[in-house]
């Protein structure tokens, strides 16, 4: 990870927004749904298909591929701030999280404490949880989480970021870490903000791919301590959980997180992201979170001249603002060129500004909410 103090920017962040097409027609406010694909990326896929094309798919092969997944996994554990042997290859945020929950086995008396405005990828794997084994489910507001935490509570899960108002989780979580595992759903995290699952204290940390680290879909990591390895239950076992799947039923599962690793990504994917996550790392990385974070700021202060109220957020990359009609605006901006989303059941608009954006972008969107006035 790129270490340069914040005081000193990098020459290559301001290139950084030349290597995403879609910038080039739209002002693109959406990676906290999905992120812009840089070209980079596009052709490293590409590349890697059209050579399966011309050699088969051998033995050759899925060692390369397996090259590509610890070159992944090595990068995405660098970005968490922990190390390979923490960390599992998954599909989505979502999948890990729900790794996660069951694999903790909990059921009747068993408290699941959350908040109250957590994503449906998190309160999935909660509610399986409660309708199919019985557990317990209790929420309280994001900030109020550590004080909440009671005798019968078994697992605290929340969002490092919300994904309805750009909300931290409050740093006081890892002052509970001792009596409760912590799961942070970090689908807004990574990417986005500076991570440090060890600082944060939690013992689980499931991320995305395809969001602000702009990769492909199909692509996320989890995070999961030696401690909470050792007590999870590996609920779901194929050929790349083991050390050795030919031993059969005898056969062992990984002694570290590659347990929990979803059953096969494709090369392709992995080679997409990688390169998305090079033009990020040439970026550096610390410029990459300053960039987001300034233009998030700059974006907080022009809606609230434009008569806009924003939801209370924390420092983070998302921006969220009130909408008389969220959908239908979201869809007349879509028309002039901005993409952005909308709150389901919320009466909010969401930008995701990402250091790829510019002051153009920005005055795009103010434009166009003016002009629906």
């Amino acid at each position: 990870m790129d270490r340069t103090p914040y005081g000193q920017p990098s020459d290559r962040i301001d290139s950084l927004r030349e290597q995403f097409p879609v910038l080039a027609e739209w002002a693109y406010l959406n990676a906290g749904t999905d992120g812009p694909l840089p070209a980079v990326a596009t052709q490293a896929a590409a590349e890697e298909l059209e050579h399966q094309s011309r050699t088969g798919r051998t033995s050759a092969h899925f060692e390369h591929r397996h090259e590509l997944a610890d070159a992944l996994r090595s990068s995405y554990s660098e970005l968490l701030g922990c190390v390979p042997a923490e960390l599992a290859l998954t599909t989505c945020t979502s999948e890990g999280i729900s790794l996660v929950v069951q694999g903790l086995g909990l059921g009747p008396g068993d408290e699941i404490l959350t908040s109250d405005q957590e994503h449906p990828g998190l309160l999935g794997a909660i509610q399986a949880a409660r309708d199919l084994c019985g557990a317990q489910v209790r929420l309280a507001a994001l900030g109020d989480l550590p004080a909440a935490v009671g005798p019968n509570t078994k697992l605290l899960a929340c969002s490092h970021v919300s994904w309805v108002s750009g909300e931290l989780a409050p740093n006081t979580l890892a002052a509970v870490a001792d009596s409760v595992p912590i799961l942070l759903d970090g689908a807004q995290g990574v990417g986005a903000i500076e991570v440090d699952v060890r600082a944060l204290g939690c013992h689980a940390y499931s991320g995305a791919g395809q969001k602000w680290l702009c990769g492909p879909d199909g692509l996320g990591m989890l995070y999961v301590s030696g401690e909470l390895q050792e007590r999870l239950a590996v609920v779901r076992r194929g050929y790349g959980n083991f050390e050795a799947a030919t031993e059969g039923l005898d056969a062992h599962v990984h002694p570290d997180a590659r347990r929990f690793d979803c059953f096969g990504l494709s090369a392709e994917a992995i080679a997409c992201a990688l390169a998305a996550l090079g033009v990020l790392e040439d970026a550096g990385w610390q410029d990459v979170h300053r960039r987001a974070l300034q233009l998030a700021d700059t974006l907080v202060e022009r809606l609230a001249k434009c008569g806009r109220v924003v939801a209370p957020r924390g420092e983070s990359t998302l921006v969220s603002f009130s909408s008389v009609d969220p959908a239908a605006e979201r869809v007349r901006l879509a028309e002039r060129g901005i993409v952005l989303r909308d709150i389901p059941n919320q009466p909010l608009l969401r930008a995701s500004v990402g250091a790829w954006n510019n002051e153009q972008d920005l005055d795009r969107l103010i434009d166009g909410l003016g002009a629906g006035q």
